[in-house]
């Protein structure tokens, strides 16, 4: 027994860093249990309630038949709601991770970080030509930190895309483009794995899976990619409806479903 007790004691500190799960509950305190997950005591929460008061909380809680569990919903109203009272061409809708999270919340150049949640579209969900973000890898400090690194944007074209959109710098390109259609009304789970430094020693990876079927809708794997940001203090992902209002008649009042968020700290790299 003392011999099996040590070898548990070894392989406990070996092992990967603990992984970070945040799941809904129904018990109606969202922002609270969202909060003691991603920052103890502080608040990670960035929405438009301060304009849009009669509304209540837009991140709200719903039991979701197909997962058979409860999930979390972030609404966004393109006439009332706008950024945080601040900024009122664009709403957001968003929670994240940041300074005042754990540090394996926050990543730093040399880690791998996996990411893991699932979202569901609305089936008759409409973006815009301009932006719709539901999620984002953003940098914290730095001369870069204003351009997100990654995008996951949803945009109204000939054939509206689903876009995972890339930042080495300042300027911003798709990695890949895919028919949004193929994402409206159904649960798609993420697997998202981030290497955090310089060209040659950054990687991305990333596959988006129908939850009901396992069918892959999107993959995309770089080895040698920037992922980092110069003079960056560390990385931090972001999830939710942050969208432009300057073509506001294309956008309805949404209610995008997200569930399972899992942040998982793997290892550091040689920088």
């Amino acid at each position: 027994m003392k011999q099996i007790f040590i070898l548990f004691l070894i392989l406990s500190a070996l092992s990967p860093n603990a992984q970070t799960i945040l799941e809904a509950d129904g018990k109606g305190k969202t922002y609270e249990l969202i909060n003691n997950v991603l920052a103890p005591n502080y608040d990670v929460i960035e929405t438009p309630d301060c304009a849009h008061k009669d509304f209540g909380n837009h991140i709200t809680e719903t039991w979701d038949a197909d997962l058979k569990k409860y999930v979390f919903v972030f609404h966004a109203h393109v006439e009332e709601d706008n950024d945080r009272c601040k900024k009122f061409d664009r709403e957001r809708t968003e929670i994240k991770t940041y300074k005042q999270s754990p540090d394996n919340l926050i990543a730093t150049l040399g880690e791998t970080v996996v990411y893991k949640w699932k979202f569901k579209l609305d089936k008759h969900f409409q973006a815009s030509n301009k932006f719709t973000h539901i999620h984002q890898i953003k940098a914290v400090g730095g001369t870069e930190d204003a351009m997100p690194s990654i995008t996951f944007t949803l945009r109204k074209l000939k054939v509206d895309a689903f876009q995972i959109r890339y930042a080495s710098n300042m300027e911003q390109n798709n990695l890949i483009d895919v028919p949004l259609e193929d994402f409206k009304g159904v649960w798609v789970e993420v697997y998202e794995r981030i290497t955090y430094g310089e060209i040659g020693k950054g990687k991305y990876e990333v596959t988006l899976t129908r939850a009901d079927n396992g069918k892959v809708l999107l993959n995309y794997s770089n080895d040698s990619i920037r992922m980092w940001k110069t003079d960056a203090q560390f990385l931090r992902p972001k999830w939710g409806i942050y969208r432009s209002l300057q073509n506001a008649s294309d956008l309805r009042d949404e209610q995008v479903k997200f569930a399972d968020f899992y942040i998982e700290e793997l290892e550091d790299i040689q920088n």
